[in-house]
């Protein structure tokens, strides 16, 4: 990772940056396509981009679902993007084990919401020495993440991806991500899974994308640093999460509107008395 990404994604320093990739690695040649689509598009933008694929789900709603390479294969994968590339890359973690091997590839290591609790988990991130991304529990209070934050230490970014709201249903609070920018870290904001239905898809998870772009541009007026959404050349086609990603030239359409409205917002910041 370069060292202007080092240098600006902080709250000291902020400048707006995106998290963007597969829901989890379909392919070799679907993430070097969509990777190198991203790098040229944060070229263009002069953004940072960091890509984000998970070599291995978890959490699935059904044993039958498509959970990934695994994490040898996986990591492989993702060291050829980084490679060919340039671009910072970012891969979830279920384990210490797995935090120490993603550790040696990635930039940024991210601990699952359902996980966020996971001490032992936490602190194996941090020992890394990367970036750790937490995701905020979907039964998380947002002041409540200070904890999470101390276990992981300084390099800790927090992420809102919605919270349950009875069953199938997610809700945004955007006075959340207030609340987590008082702790003191980078917060970003999730827009394609806040927009999920968790398991409402006889068996797989159902979602709508129309949502996601309305409610990051909420997120930036509320202050978000960053914004993270999962991109597919096809969502129709892919093997997870495709009902809740963007089409991956509606991200390239939006990002220069997004960059644009979060300069404006930091400019309103400082004007204001």
């Amino acid at each position: 990772m370069n060292a202007p990404f080092f240098k600006h994604t902080t709250q000291k320093n902020p400048r707006l940056f995106f998290i963007a990739g597969p829901c989890v690695i379909e392919s070799e040649k679907t993430c070097l396509e969509i990777a190198r689509r991203l790098a040229l598009l944060s070229s263009k933008l002069a953004v940072d981009i960091v890509f984000k694929a998970s070599f291995y789900k978890a959490n699935r709603t059904s044993g039958k679902s498509f959970r990934g390479p695994g994490r040898d294969k996986g990591l492989k994968i993702l060291e050829k993007v980084k490679n060919a590339f340039g671009l910072a890359l970012l891969t979830d973690v279920h384990g210490p084990e797995d935090a120490r091997e993603a550790g040696e590839i990635v930039d940024v290591v991210q601990i699952p919401a359902l996980l966020c609790r996971q001490t032992d988990l936490l602190t194996a991130a941090k020992k890394t020495g990367k970036f750790v991304n937490i995701k905020k529990g979907q039964f998380m209070a947002p002041a409540d993440m200070r904890f999470a934050v101390e276990k992981a230490g300084a390099r800790a970014w927090l992420t809102e991806r919605g919270t349950f709201f009875g069953y199938n249903r997610l809700v945004v609070d955007f006075a959340g991500l207030l609340s987590m920018k008082k702790i003191g870290v980078p917060v970003i904001f999730d827009a394609t899974h806040s927009v999920q239905n968790p398991g409402a898809g006889n068996g797989k998870s159902l979602g709508d994308r129309e949502m996601a772009m309305p409610l990051a541009l909420a997120a930036l007026c509320t202050g978000a640093d960053g914004l993270f959404f999962e991109v597919h050349p096809n969502p129709k086609t892919a093997l997870c999460d495709g009902p809740n990603s963007l089409y991956l030239d509606a991200f390239e359409r939006w990002a220069p509107r997004l960059i644009e409205l979060h300069a404006t917002m930091r400019d309103w910041e400082k004007a204001a008395p």
